[in-house]
């Protein structure tokens, strides 16, 4: 189980990016996935420029970028992508509170 305060402050990253939107109360990582999943599938398919932008900015990492965009499956690329991403900024979070 993930804190919900890394959530929270992941779930904030997150919207700076992707302009998401985020109904009131408590998130799971998983409810975060599924939120951001339709906004990644829709710039993988229209705007593939900016939603790599976002990757790098969010330092996804160029091999799991290249794995994910050349082995995953097209039926669940948009999926498994936003798990990685929300993954990233978790992970980022919680070494930032780490560290303070």
């Amino acid at each position: 189980m993930t804190d919900p305060v890394y959530i929270s402050e992941s779930v904030q990253l997150l919207q700076k990016d992707f302009d998401l939107a985020v109904p009131q109360g408590e998130l799971t990582r998983e409810r975060l996935v599924e939120l951001l999943t339709p906004i990644v599938g829709q710039l993988l398919n229209r705007d593939l420029e900016r939603l790599l932008q976002i990757c790098y900015r969010i330092d996804l990492g160029e091999e799991r970028l290249k794995k994910l965009l050349h082995e995953a499956n097209p039926e669940t690329l948009a999926i498994e992508l936003s798990e990685a991403l929300v993954d990233r900024q978790l992970q980022k979070v919680q070494i930032r509170r780490k560290y303070q």
